[in-house]
């Protein structure tokens, strides 16, 4: 690694980091989406996969970060998910990452995969089998699975049954997944339900997700916490446990507001990023990066664009932390010296250098501005008219 004194450039052994870093981007992401208040329709959005899909591609065309994307069921659905891989694959990505969808049926109000009626639980789990179906057609290693479950007042619920029901649901849906697949258990600590939910941390997605087997794993949504939060100590546990499968990169202000990433709170991305270098965690396979967001009131390829060029920003920040000379300050009880190892790698730009790198592989060195010139936005907009924009629940 470079020393703290001298980062004005990207060393080789950095470059070749960030060459590896790939983000997945969510379909959900080009579709209307936002609060619950309001969604605001765009000229040029997406009315069905193929469009989702032709959009997250240009994000890979000028970053070269995001060379898959993830499809949500049933949002995704369609007739055929060979010709939606062919379809991805002609465009220069490939999709990704499965997200099951058990929160918008009226059956599920009071759970689905914990509902205390057995048939409502079976058609949870068979859900799941489906999207298993999906993965099988698409390739993808993933099932990502996020419960909106719980319970609003003392005593509506049996918090127990409700974890036993979960871990037999899970169970059974465990056993449905191929040898090179994998489950994966996103955690958020409040909302739809506001006494009690299911999932509500990492603790509890950890201790489900361990008693499935070697392929389970921890989602970690960095919007998914109490305000105070120390993410990256949650990082560093589940790295040192062997149990981060994924990330969803957002960010938030004060709950789930699935914002820019890196937008509230720049120097917590960049704490996450080194943890993630620190644990081995980067351009791991067993890590999967991956977006998570709502664009409701900027445009949303350029807000995809922004997002991954955000995580490469502070990744390369973060891999210019001198290891050497932070240990040594650890080690010796310097305070001041270890937290301004930090700091100088934090306050580097790297901006310019990644420019210049980005112009030596042949891609634009300001791909924000590179897209805006290129006219898709405007040729979307002009071609894509009639027909239903997709959003949620489409």
């Amino acid at each position: 690694m470079t020393k703290a004194t001298d980062m004005t450039t990207l060393t080789p052994d950095v470059l070749t980091e960030l060459t590896g870093q790939a983000i997945e981007l969510p379909s959900w992401a080009f579709g209307n989406s936002g609060t619950r208040f309001k969604v605001f329709g765009t000229p040029g959005t997406p009315r069905d996969p193929y469009e989702k899909i032709a959009d997250a591609a240009q994000v890979h065309e000028y970053t070269a970060l995001a060379p898959t994307v993830a499809l949500h069921i049933p949002w995704d659905l369609v007739n055929s998910f060979d010709d939606l891989r062919r379809h991805a694959e002609g465009l220069g990505v490939k999709l990704g990452t499965i997200n099951s969808n058990t929160f918008q049926d009226d059956d599920y109000k009071f759970g689905a995969l914990t509902h205390e009626d057995p048939a409502i639980r079976q058609k949870a789990i068979d859900h799941h089998f489906e999207c298993i179906d999906v993965m099988n057609a698409t390739g993808s290693r993933d099932l990502k699975i996020w419960l909106a479950e719980g319970s609003n007042y003392p005593g509506q619920a049996d918090l127990r049954g409700r974890q036993d029901r979960l871990q037999e649901s899970l169970q059974t849906i465990y056993a449905r997944l191929g040898d090179d697949q994998r489950l994966v258990l996103e955690y958020k600590f409040f909302e739809p339900a506001f006494y009690h939910t299911d999932v509500p941390d990492w603790g509890t997605s950890y201790a489900q997700v361990s008693a499935l087997g070697e392929r389970a794993k921890v989602c970690l949504d960095t919007g998914h916490h109490a305000p105070g939060t120390n993410i990256e100590f949650i990082v560093m546990q589940l790295l040192r446990l062997g149990k981060l499968g994924s990330f969803d990169f957002n960010s938030r202000f004060y709950a789930d507001d699935d914002l820019i990433v890196g937008a509230a709170d720049p120097f917590q991305l960049f704490r996450i990023l080194f943890e993630v270098v620190r644990g081995g965690g980067l351009n791991n396979p067993d890590v999967a990066f991956m977006l998570d967001q709502c664009h409701n009131v900027e445009d949303k390829i350029p807000g995809q664009i922004r997002s991954v060029l955000n995580v490469q920003e502070m990744t390369a920040r973060a891999l210019l932390v001198d290891r050497d000379a932070l240990t040594a300050a650890q080690k010796s009880g310097d305070v001041l010296a270890a937290n301004a190892v930090f700091m100088d790698a934090f306050y580097t730009d790297v901006r310019p250098a990644l420019a210049e790198w980005r112009e030596s592989r042949g891609l634009a060195a300001d791909p924000m501005a590179a897209y805006a010139a290129s006219g898709y936005q405007q040729q979307i907009a002009a071609d894509r008219v009639g027909g239903v924009q997709a959003g949620w629940g489409a």
